[in-house]
């Protein structure tokens, strides 16, 4: 087991297999000691978290949607590294979309459920740059999406 598998065991996380994808795209590519993660949905063990931020979702439902994703992240990290999640050197950048109503502001909050589960799996390595939008609508209704950039080893 490695360290960041025995990490998630410690935060109570088993890992899913990884979302495959739901249009003309691949779930990563590898160029040179970077990975591009593609965007991963909330979704979990009982099934995607649909629905609008300020609209029947509030920041708290938001940051669970957001955790969601992360742990979809990691789960695509551990098949680009071969299984070996220890290869993961950096998470470069993450990259949040929250669909919410016009008006609503607390999209860096939101995606701080993503962020800060990054951080606790990975420490220091999981420090990232990040961009946190908002639009009216994401792919299946989902509430929130993240892609990655990693570095690997």
């Amino acid at each position: 087991m490695s360290d960041i598998d025995a990490r998630l065991a410690e935060l109570g996380i088993t890992l899913p297999e990884p979302v495959a994808p739901v249009a003309n795209y691949v779930p990563f590519v590898q160029s040179g000691s970077q990975v591009f993660v593609s965007g991963q949905v909330s979704i979990g063990a009982d099934g995607l978290v649909k629905g609008t931020l300020g609209q029947g979702m509030d920041v708290v439902d938001g940051q669970a949607a957001a955790r969601l994703c992360a742990i979809n992240l990691i789960a695509q990290f551990k098949q680009a590294c071969g299984g070996d999640l220890n290869r993961v050197k950096r998470v470069v950048k993450l990259g949040g979309f929250v669909a919410a109503v016009p008006g609503f502001t607390e999209i860096p909050q939101v995606i701080n459920g993503c962020s800060d589960l990054m951080v606790e799996v990975f420490g220091d390595a999981g420090r990232h740059a990040r961009s946190a939008v908002s639009c009216p609508a994401l792919p299946l209704g989902a509430a929130v999406e993240v892609d990655a950039v990693i570095e690997i080893a």
